[in-house]
């Protein structure tokens, strides 16, 4: 029997969609049907009824307040299920059971998606006192632990375009001048760990350390978070910061890196 090429199988339609669905990566959040008609060569009634037919299903979402759309929650499902398959989940559990117990504080696993970090999974604390649980959650990358780890690895140039402009301020300590926030960045490659010293939430601290894979590239962040009164500079310094960046080479070498 010849085995036909599985181009004469593809449905036009459904490469359409996908084709609508890709244009969302990168920097693109959000796009409308004129702008997604010019890049993709297509009828705007064809891409009105693609975007309507994914909205239906939940990939895409309608911002109310200027009409265009954005990818919605179904694509965070789909991603957080592939992530689950490729093992990061599953080698992550037992390594964050394992920060949690050696910081007395929540730990938490999330990953980069576009301009925001994304919680994936926490194990919680013990202590009576303990901070809300992120899970599910996107927050900033300037003002997190977790979001200076995910990209303190990238180049200048990949850095530079990310922080382009300035950056939202959350409390006082927030870092809102991009060129201070590179220079944290070094600092974070020299000792494999970030800090959030009450620059998202008064109060809440974080120490975050970066996770790679097989292919030595960022995928993840490892952090633990707890109130400001246990998170001292001192504790950040002498046990928590080396006890995250350890578990986040842990993880890495679980995924298959090799330095």
């Amino acid at each position: 029997m010849v085995r036909r090429d599985k181009s004469n199988y593809i449905i036009q339609s459904v490469a359409h969609a996908l084709d609508v669905l890709e244009e969302f990566r990168g920097e693109m959040d959000e796009l409308g049907v004129t702008e997604l008609s010019k890049k993709l060569k297509l009828h705007k009634n064809n891409v009105f009824r693609i975007l309507a037919t994914l909205q239906s299903r939940n990939y895409i979402e309608q911002n109310r307040t200027n009409d265009n759309y954005r990818l919605g929650i179904k694509c965070l499902e789909l991603g957080q299920t592939f992530i689950h398959q490729r093992g990061l989940l599953k080698q992550a559990q037992p390594i964050l059971h394992e920060l949690a117990e050696s910081s007395a504080e929540t730990s938490y696993l999330s990953i980069l998606r576009s301009n925001d970090v994304v919680y994936l999974d926490a194990v919680e604390t013990t202590s009576t006192v303990r901070v809300v649980s992120r899970v599910g959650l996107h927050m900033p990358i300037h003002s997190t632990a977790a979001g200076k780890a995910l990209v303190a690895f990238e180049s200048e140039d990949e850095l530079r375009k990310r922080f382009h402009s300035e950056l939202p301020r959350f409390t006082k300590n927030t870092i809102i001048n991009s060129e201070e926030l590179l220079h944290v960045l070094a600092r974070v490659r020299e000792c494999e760990y970030a800090t959030d010293l009450e620059e998202f939430e008064d109060g809440l601290r974080c120490i975050a350390s970066p996770v790679r894979d097989y292919t030595r590239k960022v995928i993840a962040a490892l952090s633990v978070s707890g109130p400001a009164h246990r998170l001292s500079d001192e504790r950040i310094a002498q046990t928590i910061g080396p006890e995250v960046a350890r578990c986040g080479k842990l993880l890495s070498t679980r995924l298959g890196y090799r330095e």
